[in-house]
Protein backbone atom coordinates (compact mmCIF):
# COMPACT_ATOMS: atom_id res chain seq x y z
CA UNK A 1 0.00 0.00 0.00
CA UNK A 2 0.90 3.46 -0.48
CA UNK A 3 0.85 6.11 1.78
CA UNK A 4 -2.33 7.91 1.62
CA UNK A 5 -0.97 11.36 1.04
CA UNK A 6 0.39 9.84 -2.19
CA UNK A 7 -2.83 8.77 -3.45
CA UNK A 8 -5.48 11.36 -2.84
CA UNK A 9 -4.55 13.22 -6.18
CA UNK A 10 -5.39 9.90 -8.11
CA UNK A 11 -8.54 9.51 -5.77
CA UNK A 12 -9.92 13.01 -6.39
CA UNK A 13 -9.49 12.95 -10.33
CA UNK A 14 -12.53 10.72 -10.62
CA UNK A 15 -14.63 12.03 -7.44
CA UNK A 16 -14.13 15.52 -9.01
CA UNK A 17 -16.11 13.97 -11.88
CA UNK A 18 -18.81 13.09 -9.79
CA UNK A 19 -18.04 9.35 -9.14
CA UNK A 20 -18.62 7.96 -5.69
CA UNK A 21 -15.88 6.21 -4.13
CA UNK A 22 -16.59 3.00 -2.10
CA UNK A 23 -14.12 2.03 0.28
CA UNK A 24 -15.80 -1.18 1.89
CA UNK A 25 -17.31 -4.46 0.37
CA UNK A 26 -20.87 -3.17 1.62
CA UNK A 27 -20.66 0.12 -0.14
CA UNK A 28 -19.89 -1.61 -3.29
CA UNK A 29 -22.76 -4.12 -2.78
CA UNK A 30 -24.87 -1.36 -1.95
CA UNK A 31 -23.75 0.40 -5.63
CA UNK A 32 -23.82 -2.64 -7.50
CA UNK A 33 -27.29 -3.48 -6.40
CA UNK A 34 -28.86 0.15 -7.47
CA UNK A 35 -31.57 -0.23 -9.87
CA UNK A 36 -30.46 1.00 -13.24
CA UNK A 37 -26.91 1.31 -14.92
CA UNK A 38 -23.66 1.47 -12.39
CA UNK A 39 -20.29 1.82 -14.03
CA UNK A 40 -17.75 0.26 -11.40
CA UNK A 41 -14.08 1.73 -12.17
CA UNK A 42 -11.51 0.13 -10.33
CA UNK A 43 -8.47 2.76 -10.28
CA UNK A 44 -5.38 2.37 -9.43
CA UNK A 45 -1.82 3.98 -9.33
CA UNK A 46 0.37 2.31 -12.47
CA UNK A 47 0.84 4.99 -15.06
CA UNK A 48 -2.17 3.41 -17.83
CA UNK A 49 -4.51 4.60 -14.99
CA UNK A 50 -2.97 8.01 -14.74
CA UNK A 51 -2.41 8.71 -18.36
CA UNK A 52 -5.08 6.15 -20.03
CA UNK A 53 -8.13 4.80 -17.62
CA UNK A 54 -8.35 8.22 -15.56
CA UNK A 55 -9.06 10.66 -18.40
CA UNK A 56 -10.52 8.39 -20.86
CA UNK A 57 -13.37 7.85 -17.73
CA UNK A 58 -13.25 11.45 -17.53
CA UNK A 59 -14.06 12.18 -21.21
CA UNK A 60 -16.47 9.39 -21.55
CA UNK A 61 -18.73 11.11 -18.90
CA UNK A 62 -19.24 14.11 -20.96
CA UNK A 63 -20.99 11.89 -23.43
CA UNK A 64 -24.86 12.47 -23.34
CA UNK A 65 -25.61 8.85 -22.39
CA UNK A 66 -23.99 7.65 -19.17
CA UNK A 67 -24.40 4.94 -16.50
CA UNK A 68 -27.18 6.11 -13.34
CA UNK A 69 -24.35 5.55 -11.08
CA UNK A 70 -20.97 5.51 -10.87
CA UNK A 71 -18.64 4.14 -8.29
CA UNK A 72 -14.73 3.69 -7.74
CA UNK A 73 -12.49 1.60 -5.80
CA UNK A 74 -8.90 1.81 -5.51
CA UNK A 75 -6.91 -1.60 -6.34
CA UNK A 76 -3.80 -1.63 -3.36
CA UNK A 77 -5.41 0.85 -0.96
CA UNK A 78 -9.07 -0.50 -0.17
CA UNK A 79 -8.48 -4.18 -0.52
CA UNK A 80 -12.01 -5.04 1.01
CA UNK A 81 -14.07 -2.70 -1.69
CA UNK A 82 -11.96 -3.83 -4.85
CA UNK A 83 -12.15 -7.56 -3.50
CA UNK A 84 -15.70 -7.18 -3.49
CA UNK A 85 -16.19 -5.13 -7.21
CA UNK A 86 -14.15 -8.47 -8.88
CA UNK A 87 -15.80 -11.23 -7.04
CA UNK A 88 -18.72 -9.57 -9.41
CA UNK A 89 -16.88 -9.68 -12.24
CA UNK A 90 -16.81 -13.45 -12.38
CA UNK A 91 -15.29 -15.55 -15.12
CA UNK A 92 -12.96 -12.32 -15.84
CA UNK A 93 -9.20 -12.30 -13.97
CA UNK A 94 -8.68 -9.28 -11.36
CA UNK A 95 -7.27 -6.39 -13.42
CA UNK A 96 -6.32 -3.18 -12.36
CA UNK A 97 -7.34 -0.59 -13.51
CA UNK A 98 -10.68 -1.98 -15.03
CA UNK A 99 -13.86 -0.84 -15.86
CA UNK A 100 -16.88 -2.67 -15.22
CA UNK A 101 -20.80 -2.08 -16.73
CA UNK A 102 -23.60 -3.48 -14.84
CA UNK A 103 -27.12 -2.99 -15.47
CA UNK A 104 -29.41 -4.11 -12.41
CA UNK A 105 -26.91 -6.20 -10.27
CA UNK A 106 -25.70 -7.87 -13.91
CA UNK A 107 -22.39 -7.49 -15.12
CA UNK A 108 -22.81 -5.95 -18.98
CA UNK A 109 -19.57 -5.25 -19.85
CA UNK A 110 -15.86 -5.12 -19.04
CA UNK A 111 -13.06 -3.38 -19.98
CA UNK A 112 -9.59 -4.70 -18.21
CA UNK A 113 -5.93 -3.55 -18.34
CA UNK A 114 -4.85 -5.41 -21.56
CA UNK A 115 -7.31 -3.08 -23.33
CA UNK A 116 -7.04 -0.27 -21.46
CA UNK A 117 -2.68 0.17 -21.68
CA UNK A 118 -2.76 -0.94 -25.39
CA UNK A 119 -5.22 2.48 -25.95
CA UNK A 120 -4.78 6.25 -25.33
CA UNK A 121 -7.12 8.42 -23.42
CA UNK A 122 -9.69 9.35 -26.26
CA UNK A 123 -9.86 5.40 -27.74
CA UNK A 124 -10.78 4.70 -24.06
CA UNK A 125 -13.92 7.60 -23.76
CA UNK A 126 -14.81 6.11 -27.31
CA UNK A 127 -15.09 2.65 -25.97
CA UNK A 128 -16.86 3.60 -22.98
CA UNK A 129 -19.17 5.93 -24.94
CA UNK A 130 -20.11 3.11 -27.19
CA UNK A 131 -20.62 0.86 -24.12
CA UNK A 132 -23.00 4.26 -22.71
CA UNK A 133 -25.08 3.97 -26.08
CA UNK A 134 -25.58 0.20 -26.09
CA UNK A 135 -26.18 -0.37 -21.95
CA UNK A 136 -27.65 3.59 -20.53
CA UNK A 137 -28.84 5.36 -23.04
CA UNK A 138 -32.86 5.49 -22.12
CA UNK A 139 -35.72 4.99 -24.72
CA UNK A 140 -37.39 7.78 -25.96
CA UNK A 141 -41.13 7.48 -24.85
Amino acid sequence: MYPEIMVIPMREELTRAGITEARTGAEVDEAIKQPGTTMVVVNSVCGCAAGKMRPGVRMALQHTSKPDHSVTVFAGQDREATDKARSYFQGHPPTSPAIAMFRDGQLVYLLQRSAIETSNAPAIAQELARAFETYCAKANA
